[in-house]
Formats: C-alpha cells, sequence, structure tokens
C-alpha cells in the first residue's frame, strides 16, 4: 500500500468509529433520560408507599380499637 491508500483507509476508519461514537453517545443520552425518569417515578411509589402504610395503619388501629370495644360489651 501507498501512503495514499494508508491515509485514505485510516481516514475512512476514523469516520467510522466517529460515527459510532455519535450513535453510542446518543444512546447513552438516551439512557439517561429513561433512566432519570424511572428514578423520579420510583420516588413517587415510594411516597405512595409511605401514605398508603400509614393509612393502613390507621385503619389496623381503628379496626384493633373497635374490636377491643365490642369485646367489653
Amino acid at each position: 500500500m501507498n501512503n495514499e491508500n494508508v491515509v485514505l483507509a485510516v481516514s475512512v476508519e476514523n469516520s467510522e468509529l466517529r460515527a459510532q461514537l455519535a450513535e453510542v453517545q446518543e444512546q447513552c443520552i438516551e439512557l439517561a433520560v429513561d433512566a432519570g425518569e424511572l428514578h423520579a417515578e420510583i420516588e413517587a411509589l415510594r411516597r405512595e408507599l409511605v401514605e398508603v402504610r400509614a393509612e393502613r395503619d390507621a385503619w389496623q388501629s381503628r379496626c384493633e380499637r373497635a374490636a377491643c370495644g365490642s369485646q367489653r360489651t
């Protein structure tokens, strides 16, 4: 191979690698966006779980008090 062919081959390979890099960078951005959305959803579900557990505990306490009250009579 002469020098011109080597330079051309390296140039083509460089272009291909740059295209692959751009594609992977775009995928990384998409993954980061998806991860951010999933993180927000998980945080919302955790807050909802805390609320539901508190509501469950409140109902459980009411039921226990009601059961204790009915046993006294």
